[in-house]
């Protein structure tokens, strides 16, 4: 499990205020990139040695309104993890533990040049399965 503490700021919301729906996905980019600059898993490194992960596919839930100047955390953790991708289970949720909007990820790891599947480097496997963040 990762937590990932986000701000809503203005740029984030329509002209009413609210999150608009497409920077919820942003929220949750951020959180799967934090994760992995954590682990001490540099995305740079990874380009150089021909390897992306990509969003193959994603299923988001808006439950509650997000506004200008709240304050949350993304929770995210794995759902699955296969040959060569990733599932992941993130969740808005504010201080109390409500939860705004929750999302199921499939990040594809891939060939950058070929733009094809590979299989995700055993160590970053086991970093990601090892515990808590």
């Amino acid at each position: 499990m990762f937590r990932w503490p986000i701000t809503v700021y203005y740029e984030d919301t329509d002209a009413g205020g609210v999150v608009y729906h497409s920077n919820y996905l942003n929220f949750f980019e951020r959180a799967r990139t934090e994760w992995l600059r954590a682990l001490g898993i540099s995305q740079t490194q990874l380009l150089v040695e021909d390897l992306a992960f990509v969003v193959r596919h994603a299923e988001i839930d808006f439950r509650k309104a997000a506004r200008f100047e709240q304050q949350f955390e993304v929770v995210t953790t794995i759902a699955a993890t296969k040959r060569a991708s990733l599932i992941f289970d993130q969740q808005l949720v504010d201080a109390d533990g409500q939860v705004y909007c929750a999302a199921t990820v499939t990040v594809v790891s891939v060939s950058l040049s070929r733009m094809k599947p590979i299989a995700i480097p055993p160590h970053i496997l086991q970093e990601f399965t090892q515990g808590e963040c």
